[in-house]
């Protein structure tokens, strides 16, 4: 009696996932969510960002390193630092995420200034894709009087960039962290529009503290907009979802109950600081890093989950492997 009741309660998750109810709903089978999880085998890096070029994979992370790989799940070559760091560094090599823009690469990320004493988001070119990397904009592109974190490009319909970027709670007047977005040059080297908030992490009850980070806005088939963001759950780091009520990056924006991450989902470990990318045979995933702190005998590393998108939701894709 007991495993037909499992099986059935099984059955109905899986319904629920297929309507497009994304995995928050905590109903997993124990294991069923790390059946599917790729872990990468990077001995360990945080705030992972993958990007596609010369046939291969290449993931950077926080400390400006970079890997490379023929396969997600296979061998990961450690490739060294890939920024010619700023006169200005004073630490805090954090969240590199690297696109492919009008012929070059940039790279958006953050560090701490010995000028400012603050972090703020900067701009980093490179012709290739494993760099070196060298300051693009003129040091921080976001404000400079407070911390700023997690910078993130958005490119809209229109054709205009955007950064998307974390007030971080650190230098907030309540100690809540918040998203701005504004519009960036064409050559990505400055914003040319103020700063607009567009969320807390407050505006949802299931948020546990005041950090956001690791934005990254998705555009669905339908034109709708979503975006990934991390904080902190009841069982730890995670990536929730927000959905823009207009289609636009400027909102508003409504943060929805389901996770599309979170201990509650695995069972077995926390992770956040998402981002999406496209293998070579166009499967959609997410990379973030899991766990956020080293537990027994793992470390952070990358894992890469498999999404699709049903009912202009992302939802697990149970079918990727």
């Amino acid at each position: 009696m007991r495993t037909a009741l499992k099986r059935l309660a099984l059955l109905m998750c899986l319904l629920v996932l297929v309507s497009g109810t994304v995995v928050g709903s905590y109903g997993l089978a124990e294991g069923e969510a790390k059946d599917v999880i790729v872990t990468s085998k990077i001995p360990t890096l945080r705030d992972p960002s993958v990007i596609k070029a010369d046939g291969a994979y290449y993931c950077f992370g926080t400390d400006w390193n970079c890997y490379k790989a023929e396969t997600l799940d296979g061998k990961w070559e450690y490739l060294g630092g890939a920024v010619e760091l700023p006169a200005d560094l004073a630490g805090d090599k954090w969240a590199p995420e690297v696109y492919e823009y009008n012929g070059a690469y940039y790279m958006f990320t953050t560090y701490k200034s010995s000028t400012t004493g603050l972090r703020g988001c900067a701009i980093f070119r490179s012709d290739n894709v494993a760099g070196k990397y060298v300051l693009h904009s003129d040091g921080f592109v976001t404000p400079r009087d407070k911390d700023a974190i997690d910078g993130s490009l958005y490119i809209d319909k229109d054709g205009q960039p955007w950064m998307i970027y974390s007030n971080e709670w650190t230098s907030t007047e309540d100690g809540i962290g918040r998203f701005s977005v504004a519009k960036l040059s064409a050559d990505l080297k400055e914003f040319i529009s103020e700063p607009v908030e567009i969320f807390r992490a407050d505006d949802v009850a299931w948020s546990k503290n005041g950090v956001t980070d690791g934005c990254w806005a998705y555009e669905c088939q339908d034109g709708s907009l979503l975006m990934l963001w991390s904080t902190w759950d009841e069982f730890g780091y995670c990536v929730g979802l927000a959905r823009s009520a207009s289609g636009d990056i400027t909102g508003p924006w409504e943060l929805l109950e389901d996770r599309l991450f979170s201990k509650g989902i695995t069972g077995e470990y926390d992770g956040g600081h998402g981002m999406l990318f496209t293998d070579y045979d166009g499967n959609l995933w997410m990379a973030l890093h899991s766990p956020n702190a080293r537990q027994a005998k793992r470390l952070e590393k990358p894992i890469f989950v498999p999404l699709k998108e049903v009912d202009n939701m992302l939802v697990w894709d149970f079918e990727a492997r």
